[in-house]
């Protein structure tokens, strides 16, 4: 069931790029009924962690894909 129909929150966040063809790799934050603002702080500090670590947005450093223009 996916996360919204379920009555739960739930959110995706950009966690690196995979070091086989460098796309990009992200996880899914979910939290109890009624817990949004729980997952926002969850998510704003990994995602702070990550930028510590990368110092840009992932989504710059995506190589471009065979055959895109």
């Amino acid at each position: 069931i996916p996360v919204n129909m379920a009555g739960i929150g739930g959110m995706s966040l950009p966690c690196g790029l995979a070091p086989e063809d460098g796309l990009p790799v992200g996880f899914q934050i979910m939290a109890p009924a009624m817990q949004d603002q729980r997952m926002y702080s969850v998510g704003a500090a990994l995602e702070a962690a990550l930028l510590s670590k990368w110092g840009a947005p992932l989504l710059s450093q995506i190589p471009a894909l065979a055959g895109s223009k």
